[in-house]
């Protein structure tokens, strides 16, 4: 007996893929920006000797980064969960 979550149960699921995925794909081009702005500002600043500016962006690159890596995370352990509960 396989017992697996059913989708087609909600009404609008589709609907719900296609807003989360958009989500996701927003998710992960502001966090690519971010992490372009951040890295950019970080070697300006630590070029021209503002240590105060230069951390706060590095602190801002690892934030970005961090988003990045959670949300593509986010979408492998969903897959993973779905993946054993289909097999349970």
């Amino acid at each position: 007996m396989d017992i697996f979550p059913d989708f087609g149960a909600v009404g609008g699921a589709g609907d719900l893929r296609a807003i989360v995925g958009a989500l996701l794909m927003y998710v992960l081009i502001f966090a690519v920006l971010a992490i372009l702005v951040c890295a950019a500002t970080w070697a300006l600043s630590s070029s021209s000797g503002n240590y105060h500016s230069a951390i706060r962006s590095r602190a801002g690159l690892f934030v970005a980064v961090g988003a990045a890596v959670l949300a593509g995370a986010g979408v492998a352990w969903m897959n993973f969960l779905i993946g054993v509960g289909q097999q349970l």
